[in-house]
């Protein structure tokens, strides 16, 4: 699980940093369906809470821990690795908001690939929803089949 959530922090951070030294200026113009826009987010996602970006360093905080936390303690291998790429997205966030401009626990965000239509996000971000969706998909999954596996026992 360690691993996975490294390799999502290196790459989160590893890709924002490729980013920022080819687009140092503006944002980028978004063109076509799919462009690299750069955004610094100081919200949530979306930019929920953008005039709070400690308290949304402390949510980050909160969900790395929960996220962890529950990697942690899951029954299921398959479980525990979405988690870990779920911890590895906060945890890549996270960074941007201690380590970034404009200080502590007020930095923004990095956001950069953009699809047309929809704001801006990053590889962290994408760790984290499809982390959690399949995460979801494999406890709904593995019940399933616990539910099946009994059902023949019983037969």
């Amino acid at each position: 699980m360690l691993a996975i959530a490294a390799t999502v922090v290196a790459a989160d951070q590893v890709s924002k940093t490729l980013v920022l030294r080819s687009h140092p200026g503006a944002p980028a113009a978004a063109t076509g369906w799919a462009a690299v826009r750069l955004v610094r987010n100081t919200g949530a996602s979306g930019g929920i809470a953008a005039g709070y970006p400690v308290l949304v360093t402390v949510a980050a905080v909160l969900i790395a821990g929960a996220a962890g936390t529950l990697a942690l303690r899951a029954r299921r291998r398959g479980i525990a690795i979405c988690l870990a790429a779920v911890l590895g997205g906060a945890l890549g966030n996270l960074s941007d908001r201690l380590f970034r401009s404009p200080g502590f626990g007020r930095g923004a965000v990095v956001d950069w690939i953009h699809l047309g239509g929809s704001g801006s996000f990053n590889v962290a971000d994408m760790a984290i929803q499809f982390g959690v969706l399949a995460a979801v998909v494999v406890m709904f999954a593995s019940e399933h089949a616990g539910k099946v596996t009994r059902a023949e026992t019983k037969a």
